[in-house]
C-alpha cells in the first residue's frame, strides 16, 4: 500500500488509496426541472475487504428517488435500513445512501464488504427543480464541495465525517453530459467549466446535448446557466401516472407542474418603498476570511448607499458570538449611515465558530416598528450544523418578516440558504467562483423595496372532466424576476381530454413520463411534513406526521430524513471473511487562499475596500475600483459634494468648478450620474437603485439649468448620455 504524506494547513495529512475511481454524469433537463443520474465505480485495491464512505452533498430540494448497485452481472436489490448493519457483520455485501440528521443536502453513500479487486457500480438518480438568477437563466449545480458544518461547542455530536484534500489529490474523474429539453427555443448554455461547443438536437432549437471537456477533475461545483426564449411565458409539465401505481394515489394519476414567472409593469418596477427596517446579518466566521470578507464589505457598502431616506436599519455580525452596530435599528441618515460604514471598514473574519442562531433570536425579540415592514438579509458561506433547527425559526417567525438569503463561496449549504428564503417569504441567491456579489444583492434589495404580489388565489380553468388538488403550499407573495413552482395531482380522463380539448390554463405544455414531476411533489409535501414534524406539536400528531412522511416516501420512492435506500447482495457465495476497514472517500478541500478578482481598471483586488474615504485616507482608496469609490462619495439623501467627486472622475475641483452651470451639488450630482450612464453601463444592476434615490434628490431641488449640466458633463467626461436617460 502507498502512503503520501503532505503538509496543509500546518496539518500532517495521511492519505490512502480509496475505492472510488469515477464519477459518471447524466442529466436531463425538462423546461425547470432536470433529472440527475450519476453513476460511480469502485474498486477495491486494498488486500483487505472494505468499507467505503462517500459523503457528499446535493441540492436542497433534490429528491433522491433510485438507488442501485451492480457487482459483476448481479443488480442488488434494495431492502429495510435495519439490515445494512446485519449484513455487515455476517459478511454481506451491503449498500447505503441515508440523508444527514442534520441538513437535507447532505448525503453519505456506504459501500460495505467489498472483497479485495472487487468492482462495484453505483448507480444514484435524483431529481431537482432550478434556480432563476438575476439575469434570467436557470442554474443547475452539480455540488463537488462540501465544507465541514460548524458545531458549537457543549452540542451533542451526531455529523457525519467529511475528508477532504486539495483539489490536486482528488483521485477521481468527472465524465458530464446534459440533455437541455423545453417547450421554448434554448437562447445558450454557459458553464463555470470547460465545456465542448454547444450541439442542438432539433432545428427550434428546442433541444439541445452539452457535455464537459474530458479530463475534468471533480474539484469543483459544476455550474450550467441555461437561457430560454419567451422565459415570462407560464408553461406547464403534464405527466402520466405510474402504471403499477394504484388509481388515487399521488404517483397512480397525472400530475402537473406549473411555473410561474411574471413580468411586472414598468410603473411598478419603477416605484420603491420609502419605507421599512432593513437588517443585515453578516457571517464573519473564520471560514469567511480572504476575498469573501472582502466582498462583503464592498456589498454592504452598495447596500447602504441604496437605501431610501426615512426607512430605519442595522448591521449584525455573528460567529460564535455576535455584534451589532446599533442597540436598535435607526433612522437612515446621513449620521447614521456614516457611522455604520466606518464600522463595517473596521470588519474581519475574525469571530470564530458560525453560531447564527442566537443572533436571529435576539433579531426576532426586536420589537417591529410600526408601518417599517422588516426586512432581514442573511449572508453567509453555510457551514452551519444546525440548518433545521434555524430554518424553523425563521419559519415561525416569518409573519413578522421577509428573509432574503446569499449563499457565499462554493460549498455553501443549499438547504440552509434556500430553507431562510423559502420560510422567510424572500428569495435565495447564491455567489460562487467569479460571481460578484452586488448585483444578487441589490436584485434582492429591489424585491424588498418593490410591492409585491399577495392575497393570492389560483384559480384552474381545467377542461369538463379534470379536477386538480393542489400539492404545494400556497403562495403567500410573487416578485419581479421570482419564479414559482406550484404542483398538482390530477384527476379523471386528464391525458386525453388535455389532448383533444383546448386548454386555456397553459401557453405551453411538455409532456413527459419519467415521474420527475411526481416525485418532485412528494419531495414537496414530504419538506412541509417535516418542517411540520420539528415545530414538536406533540408525541401523537409528530408519530401520524412521521408515519405519513414514511409511507409517502415508500410509495413515490423518494428519500426523507426518515427512510434510506438500502441494497444488500444476498446471492453472493461465501461470507467475507477478516476485518472490515473503513475508507473515506476525499471530497475537495475549500481554498483557503485570498480570492482576488479584478476591479475596474483590471489590477488585481486584494480584498481590502474604502467605505468612509475622509476618514480612511488616500491609501486606502487607491486600492478601490473607481465604482465603489464614486459610490462611497454619495450621501444619505441622495446627492454627491463636488470637491470629493473631482478625483473619482479624474478631473480637479478647480475644473469642475469652472464648468458649473448650476449649484454645486445639483451640478456634482448630474456630473455622477453622467459618470455612471456613460461609462458604467455595464453595471446598472449594481447602481440602479442609488441612482433613483439621486434623481429623486434632484427633483426635489426644482433647479434650473439641467440641460445644460448634463451637455458639459458629457464635454467633461466625453459620454452622450441624454437628459431623458437620466430620468430628469
Amino acid at each position: 500500500m502507498v502512503i503520501t504524506c503532505f503538509f496543509h494547513n500546518m496539518k500532517l495529512l495521511v492519505v490512502v488509496p480509496v475505492p472510488l475511481q469515477s464519477v459518471e454524469v447524466q442529466v436531463d433537463v425538462k423546461d425547470h426541472v432536470a433529472t440527475v443520474v450519476s453513476t460511480l465505480l469502485y474498486q477495491n485495491k486494498d488486500e483487505k475487504p472494505i468499507e467505503a464512505v462517500f459523503v457528499f452533498p446535493m441540492p436542497s430540494e433534490a429528491a433522491v428517488c433510485h438507488f442501485s448497485a451492480k457487482v459483476g452481472q448481479t443488480l442488488i436489490v434494495a431492502e429495510a435500513r435495519e439490515e445494512y448493519d446485519d449484513a455487515l457483520s455476517s459478511g454481506q455485501q451491503a449498500f447505503l445512501l441515508e440523508e444527514s440528521d442534520q441538513s437535507p443536502d447532505i448525503f453519505s453513500m456506504s459501500v460495505g464488504s467489498l472483497p479485495p479487486g472487487e468492482s462495484a457500480s453505483i448507480r444514484l438518480e435524483y431529481v431537482t427543480e432550478l434556480d432563476v438568477q438575476a439575469d434570467e437563466a436557470l442554474r443547475f449545480c452539480l455540488p463537488a464541495v462540501l465544507n465541514p458544518r460548524y458545531q458549537p461547542t457543549g452540542t451533542e455530536t451526531g455529523s457525519v465525517t467529511v475528508t477532504s484534500v486539495p483539489s490536486s489529490l482528488v483521485p477521481y474523474d468527472l465524465t458530464f453530459l446534459a440533455r437541455v429539453q423545453s417547450a421554448r427555443p434554448i437562447s445558450k448554455v454557459e458553464s463555470n467549466c470547460t465545456m465542448d461547443p454547444l450541439e442542438f438536437l432539433s432545428q427550434d432549437q428546442t433541444a439541445a446535448l452539452v457535455k464537459l471537456a474530458a479530463g475534468h477533475k471533480f474539484d469543483r461545483d459544476v455550474e450550467l446557466l441555461i437561457y430560454y426564449k419567451d422565459t415570462h411565458e407560464p408553461s406547464a409539465v403534464v405527466e402520466a401516472g405510474q402504471a403499477s401505481a394504484e388509481a388515487g394515489t399521488l404517483m397512480g394519476d397525472p400530475a402537473v407542474m406549473l411555473s410561474l414567472y411574471p413580468e411586472f409593469p414598468k410603473d411598478i418596477m419603477s416605484s420603491v418603498s420609502s419605507s421599512g427596517e432593513f437588517v443585515f446579518l453578516l457571517d464573519r466566521s473564520g471560514s469567511m476570511e480572504g476575498g469573501q470578507i472582502a466582498s462583503a464589505r464592498d456589498t454592504l457598502l452598495l447596500l447602504l448607499k441604496s437605501l431610501p431616506m426615512g426607512c430605519f436599519f442595522n448591521i449584525y455580525s455573528f460567529g460564535s458570538t455576535f455584534e451589532q452596530i446599533f442597540p436598535e435599528s435607526v433612522e437612515y441618515k446621513q449620521e447614521t449611515m456614516e457611522e455604520a460604514l466606518k464600522k463595517v471598514e473596521m470588519m474581519q473574519a475574525d469571530l470564530g465558530g458560525t453560531e447564527i442562531l442566537a443572533p436571529l433570536e435576539h433579531i426576532y425579540s426586536q420589537s417591529c416598528i410600526p408601518n417599517q415592514p422588516r426586512q432581514l438579509f442573511v449572508f453567509t458561506d453555510g457551514e452551519v450544523e444546525s440548518t433545521k433547527e434555524v430554518i424553523n425559526l425563521v419559519k415561525s417567525n416569518s409573519g413578522s418578516h421577509r428573509c432574503f438569503s446569499f449563499g457565499i463561496g462554493e460549498g455553501a449549504s443549499t438547504a440552509l440558504i434556500n430553507g431562510l428564503a423559502k420560510e422567510g417569504g424572500g428569495h435565495a441567491q447564491f455567489i460562487t467562483g467569479s460571481d460578484r456579489m452586488q448585483p444578487k444583492v441589490i436584485q434582492s434589495l429591489r424585491f424588498a423595496m418593490q410591492p409585491a404580489v399577495v392575497d393570492i388565489s389560483v384559480r384552474w380553468d381545467l377542461p369538463k372532466g379534470v379536477s386538480a388538488t393542489v400539492l404545494s403550499p400556497p403562495l403567500t407573495s410573487i416578485f419581479q424576476g421570482q419564479r414559482s413552482l406550484l404542483y398538482a395531482q390530477l384527476t379523471g380522463q386528464v391525458l386525453s381530454v388535455l389532448l383533444q380539448e383546448s386548454v386555456h390554463l397553459y401557453t405551453s405544455l411538455l409532456f413527459v413520463c419519467r415521474l420527475t414531476v411526481h416525485r418532485l411533489a412528494a419531495r414537496s409535501l414530504i419538506r412541509s411534513l417535516e418542517q411540520e414534524q420539528g415545530d414538536r406539536r406533540g408525541q401523537i400528531d409528530n408519530a401520524k406526521k412521521k408515519k405519513k412522511i414514511i409511507d409517502l416516501s415508500v410509495q413515490s420512492g423518494v428519500s426523507s430524513s426518515f427512510t434510506a435506500f438500502i441494497a444488500v447482495n444476498k446471492t453472493s457465495g461465501e461470507a467475507i471473511q477478516g476485518p472490515l476497514l473503513r475508507r473515506d472517500v476525499p471530497v475537495p478541500s475549500k481554498s483557503q487562499g485570498l480570492l482576488k478578482r479584478k476591479d475596474d481598471n483590471d489590477e488585481e483586488f486584494d480584498g481590502s475596500c474604502v467605505l468612509c474615504p475622509e476618514e480612511c485616507g488616500p491609501r486606502s482608496r487607491e486600492k478601490q475600483g473607481p465604482l465603489l469609490e464614486l459610490v462611497s462619495l454619495q450621501t444619505a439623501s441622495g446627492c454627491w459634494e463636488l470637491e470629493p467627486l473631482a478625483k473619482a472622475v479624474g478631473k480637479t475641483s478647480k475644473v469642475l468648478e469652472n464648468k458649473c452651470p448650476s449649484t454645486v451639488k445639483v451640478w456634482a450630482t448630474i456630473l455622477a450620474l453622467v459618470w455612471l450612464h456613460g461609462l458604467k453601463a455595464d453595471a446598472k444592476d449594481e447602481w440602479e437603485l442609488l441612482v433613483m434615490k439621486a434623481v429623486t434628490w434632484l427633483q426635489s431641488q426644482n433647479a434650473s439649468g439641467l440641460a445644460e449640466c448634463v451637455e458639459a458633463a458629457n464635454s467633461l467626461l466625453g459620454c452622450s448620455v441624454q437628459k431623458n436617460v437620466l430620468g430628469i
